[in-house]
């Protein structure tokens, strides 16, 4: 089973972006963040030609969230986290294939330190509250997003100019650290422990071209689903097409038995 995640900085502006990424990688699970959708302008027509089924938690202006399954329908079995009503379109859940699939879009938190940074910690900490619900729920859990967060200064082109960033801040790396310690595995860090990989690249000063990015987007895996995955990687090429999102595609390959773990 393939399973991605990417923020597509607009889905409808950059739906023939997606679609062509769709149509070349065909991968099963997908997570979208920032859809900067309403709900009732999320392109389902064109997802369902595609040969996807979808559910999505929309969002007019910066946010918004989706979940996408190659040749059936999503289960959605949350929207939003549990205890958070900020009327922001952050978090869905859904089963597919067996696997229980969180999808996320953290908040930036600029600017640090400030109010929107408090919130930002907030979020992550009822976020990682309810990580931690699902690992007792004891059922193979995918949590695929932009996390909006630099683990360690291997994810970062020269770190020394984030020091005071919201993405970098000691703060929230803990809280990311903190989130591993539960007994998560970051999918790309787990097999290529050593390298600068990168999921992002900013739109201004030839970030791309220069390989100046950040690495933003996770893959976090259920101890059960550690020992099945296979492969991890980052398809950089989307990121030079026109008109592309300034993240690419990040995903994952798990070895699971057809049809998936019965019972979810």
């Amino acid at each position: 089973m393939r399973i991605a995640t990417f923020n597509v900085n607009g889905i409808n502006g950059r739906l023939p972006v997606l679609l062509r990424w769709l149509e070349e990688t065909q991968p099963d699970v997908v997570c979208l963040q920032e859809l900067k959708a309403s709900d009732d302008r999320f392109p389902a027509g064109s997802i369902e030609d595609a040969g996807y089924g979808a559910i999505w938690h929309g969002q007019k202006s910066w946010n918004g969230v989706a979940i996408l399954a190659k040749g059936r329908e999503p289960v959605e079995t949350r929207r939003g986290l549990p205890g958070v009503e900020d009327g922001q379109s952050r978090y869905i859940e859904a089963a597919v294939g067996g696997v229980l699939i969180g999808g996320l879009y953290l908040p930036n938190g600029n600017p640090a330190p400030g109010p929107k940074f408090t919130a930002k910690l907030e979020w992550f900490r009822r976020f990682r509250d309810h990580a931690a619900d699902l690992l007792r729920q004891d059922v193979p859990v995918v949590l695929a997003g932009d996390y909006n967060v630099m683990p360690t200064e291997l994810d970062v082109y020269k770190p020394e100019r984030w020091q005071k960033d919201a993405l970098f801040r000691p703060e929230v790396r803990a809280e990311y650290a903190q989130l591993l310690e539960q007994g998560w595995t970051d999918a790309i860090r787990h097999l290529h422990p050593g390298e600068r990989i990168y999921t992002f690249w900013d739109y201004f000063r030839n970030a791309w071209g220069r390989d100046a990015g950040l690495r933003l987007d996770h893959l976090l895996l259920s101890p059960d689903l550690k020992p099945k995955l296979k492969a991890a990687g980052v398809d950089r090429h989307v990121r030079g097409w026109e008109k592309a999102s300034d993240h690419a595609p990040t995903w994952i390959e798990l070895k699971l038995p057809p049809g998936g773990r019965q019972g979810l």
